[in-house]
């Protein structure tokens, strides 16, 4: 349907955000239940987004996600951040609320696990450490959620050993800082892999991890869904791994930002996949 003057607006933030598959994915929910509303992508520069997100209310925002690079700062700009998000140090779901102050949420942990037991409902949390790829804000929702369903520990793996040494410090003695030259033997021990940066995706370079250690009945995950199909998730499908891509994490995500803009719980369907899948030109 095609919103009316009186839509209710979201979107998302990001720089850049082209590549963002959100609005097909809002829009199909908006399309299915009939919302008189508007999801759309904002590209906001670094040196822009305080201002730009203490602008939402004021231009009739119920409000919007944040991506990457802007979910750590996007903390600064919020009135309110929920334990979770405060937990984790980002934001990637933004809340206008009925006086206009922004609240903070971070959705990332619920949509990475909901999409981790889809995909690989063998994976057992407990059982062998984690190893996570990245340091950013992506990389602390994962490491608090894996931690929440008892993974004993987890590996923290970044190119720049200071960002992961940083991380791995605020978030306990379960979570260990792996230099980059070090990450073969560290997967090793690893029952899943999760590759947390924009690594492998289109337009970015690869994430060129050593796999040669890595058990084969090892669960690998990436959060990037542009390609679908990234390098690294080839790469270990071609070896045997059972591979779990990021497209699910976007729908689950998704799904309380929407309920919290326009009041509708949505469905993960097989449905909304295929049409995001079309919408990404990926078979």
């Amino acid at each position: 349907m095609i919103p009316s003057a009186k839509a209710m607006l979201a979107g998302i933030i990001g720089w850049p955000v082209e590549h963002s598959l959100s609005p097909r994915l809002h829009g199909f929910w908006l399309e299915r239940h009939k919302i008189d509303g508007a999801y759309v992508a904002l590209a906001v520069r670094p040196e822009d987004l305080f201002e730009v997100l203490r602008l939402l209310p004021r231009i009739g925002f119920r409000g919007a996600n944040i991506t990457v690079p802007h979910k750590e700062a996007a903390l600064a700009a919020m009135d309110e951040v929920e334990p979770l998000a405060r937990s984790i140090g980002a934001v990637n779901t933004v809340v206008v609320r009925a006086d206009g102050s922004l609240e903070g949420r971070n959705t990332d942990a619920y949509g990475f696990l909901e999409n981790l037991r889809q995909g690989a409902a063998h994976w057992h949390a407990p059982h062998k450490p984690a190893a996570v790829i990245g340091a950013g804000g992506a990389a602390r929702a994962i490491c608090v959620a894996l931690l929440d369903v008892g993974v004993p520990e987890i590996y923290l793996v970044n190119r720049t050993p200071e960002r992961a040494e940083r991380l791995a410090e605020e978030l306990g003695d379960q979570v260990i800082a792996i230099r980059w030259e070090n990450h073969a033997a560290a997967l090793g021990e690893a029952a899943l892999v999760v590759n947390a940066t924009t690594l492998g995706m289109k337009g970015e370079p690869e994430t060129l991890l050593d796999l040669k250690l890595l058990p084969k009945t090892a669960v690998v995950t990436d959060i990037v869904y542009t390609p679908l199909e990234t390098p690294l998730l080839a790469a270990a499908r071609k070896r045997g791994n059972p591979v779990v891509d990021g497209l699910g994490m976007l729908i689950h995500q998704a799904r309380p930002g929407f309920e919290a803009w326009f009041g509708v719980r949505p469905e993960a369907t097989d449905e909304l996949r295929a049409f995001l899948l079309k919408g990404s030109g990926t078979p």
